[in-house]
């Protein structure tokens, strides 16, 4: 299925996990700056927050803070303005706090993705380190309290858990790059394997419709598999380029384009984009939730000097 691409801007660092806001602007990591970056529509594209290390994705909580996964370390890429990979979260003033760097003693080696759900928690992906050969890192899924509190809810093996998103019933999805599974973990703690894609679609970003069909962007296919909450049917929507990770907007979506698929430190391309499609379906309502307060500030919204190509 082919719909017109619209192309918001360009020039980005390996852009990621955007976030709508209820004002129609779209907050975005822009992992290579160091940033939260904004769009808005007729101003462009502008430093919302600097977080420095490497931001992953972001999600706007119930407090008016965005929640955000820090992963200061992308492949053979190490963030310029070293951070912990932690939980931060930016205020609408451009403050940027760290919520958290471990759980119950356990210390987050890479967040990735994140989401609340029903019960008010914040869940995230701790995937390790980019390395789909030797793959060295066990992944896990953890859930923060509001108190700050929190536990794992999932270990799994070097599978790279990526995009995760939480359904009305309890339940959470989420996808593993390096298996190109699609998993849900239901509230009773049951876990389905709901399909594999198929090869050449490696899974990163997770959303979900109003209908409960699952978004998938699949970096190295060009596009999005659409698969339907059961599992058992799967459509395809070209986007074209290396789609990361989708946003609903109304009935369009927006999605944070990486531009070339495989960064390295000697070889940073800064031709990520954000491209919008109008596709006629509305996004699930996403679940708010907090996680307590922050402890220590790490950073303002001056704009960083972005690394060197």
């Amino acid at each position: 299925m082919d719909w017109p691409v619209e192309v918001l801007a360009s020039g980005l660092g390996h852009p990621e996990g955007p976030c709508v806001l209820p004002d129609g602007r779209v907050v975005f990591a822009n992992t290579f700056f160091g940033e939260l970056a904004v769009w808005e529509a007729g101003v462009g594209t502008s430093t919302f927050a600097f977080t420095g290390g490497g931001p992953n994705a972001c999600t706007l909580g119930s407090d008016g803070f965005l929640y955000v996964t820090q992963t200061p370390k992308v492949g053979t890429w190490e963030a310029p303005v070293p951070r912990q990979p932690s939980i931060q979260r930016a205020s609408m003033d451009g403050c940027v706090e760290t919520v958290a760097t471990e759980i119950d003693g356990r210390r987050f080696n890479a967040p990735n993705d994140l989401t609340f759900a029903a019960d008010g928690r914040l869940y995230f992906t701790d995937s390790g380190d980019w390395d789909p050969h030797r793959k060295p890192h066990a992944g896990v899924i953890f859930a923060l309290d509001e108190d700050g509190t929190g536990e794992v809810i999932e270990e799994l093996d070097a599978v790279y858990p990526n995009g995760i998103a939480a359904e009305p019933d309890g339940s959470i999805v989420w996808v593993e790059s390096y298996t190109r599974r699609v998993r849900r973990r239901r509230p009773d703690g049951v876990r389905e394997e709901l399909l594999t894609l198929p090869d050449g679609h490696i899974p990163d970003g997770l959303k979900i419709a109003s209908n409960g069909d699952l978004w998938i962007t699949t970096v190295t296919s060009g596009g999005i598999d659409v698969v339907t909450r059961d599992g058992s049917g799967r459509r395809f929507v070209r986007t074209g380029g290396v789609p990361l990770n989708i946003a609903f907007g109304g009935t369009a979506i927006y999605i944070t384009d990486m531009g070339r698929f495989e960064p390295t430190a000697d070889d940073v391309v800064l031709d990520g984009a954000l491209r919008r499609i109008e596709v006629g379906v509305a996004g699930m309502p996403l679940f708010r939730g907090r996680v307590g307060l922050a402890r220590t500030a790490e950073g303002t919204s001056d704009r960083p000097r972005p690394p060197d190509p």
